[in-house]
């Protein structure tokens, strides 16, 4: 989300922003991004002992953390910054768009409770849309790309697969442009980012761009989906 459009939006009045969620809570097709049904991947990481962690960026990361947030197995999920140096990680300086970064989330999960491929069939379905390239909705440059940050070989090579099968399959109506590469380091984005879509739901940003992606969750993943988040501000709960 750009530094102008954040500012204008925090001086919302609160009745805008209830505003907007009657609106959605009467017709929730009308959601900035429609959620698309896909296939789980033909390739998927066997379970392991541990936590594991996934880096995922798509867009703005408020909707991608309150999405995972609401997703069963995961027991942590941090907005971010991937792909750049940690001297310039800071909000201000990200949304120049010239550092390289783009707003992510680090997924730490239960891999005996969810696989790193339903981590990305989620991703690809209801978290983002990965075929618009640098921008997702009404934000706009290279810190808002499609990407998976691989934390290993394996995540890498099934991340690749599975965008291979899903544009043999032609689930979506154009090319997805996610990129893929190994993640050289995450940073933690500042506090009053983290949970901020259960925090302001009321926001109009969310009501309209974030809300959804929830409903899209809880209706497409049915079994994957939490009703209460597991918060970066509560972490340690089980789910």
């Amino acid at each position: 989300m750009t530094p102008h459009l954040f500012s204008r939006l925090s001086l919302c009045a609160a009745a805008i922003g209830a505003l907007a969620v009657a609106s959605f809570a009467a017709a929730p097709s009308i959601a900035a991004e429609d959620a698309v049904v896909i296939p789980a991947p033909a390739m998927d990481a066997p379970q392991a002992d541990g936590l594991q962690t996934a880096v995922v960026a798509g867009g703005c990361f408020w909707g991608v953390q309150g999405v995972f947030q609401h997703t069963a197995g995961v027991v942590n999920a941090v907005s971010g910054y991937a792909g750049g140096n940690k001297s310039t990680a800071k909000y201000d300086v990200v949304s120049t768009g010239t550092t390289g970064h783009a707003e992510s989330v680090e997924i730490k999960y239960d891999p005996k409770r969810i696989s790193y491929g339903k981590i990305l069939q989620i991703y690809f379905s209801v978290a983002h849309d990965p075929t618009q390239l640098n921008r997702q909705g009404p934000d706009t440059g290279t810190q808002y790309r499609s990407e998976i940050f691989a934390t290993n070989a394996e995540q890498k090579k099934i991340a690749e697969a599975y965008i291979a099968q899903l544009d043999a399959a032609k689930v979506f109506k154009r090319p997805i442009v996610t990129k893929v590469g190994m993640l050289d380091g995450f940073f933690p984005a500042e506090a009053y980012h983290q949970d901020y879509l259960t925090l302001h739901p009321n926001q109009p940003y969310i009501a309209y761009n974030d809300l959804p992606k929830i409903e899209n969750l809880k209706k497409i993943f049915a079994q994957n989906y939490l009703e209460k988040p597991t918060l970066v501000s509560s972490s340690k709960a089980t789910n």
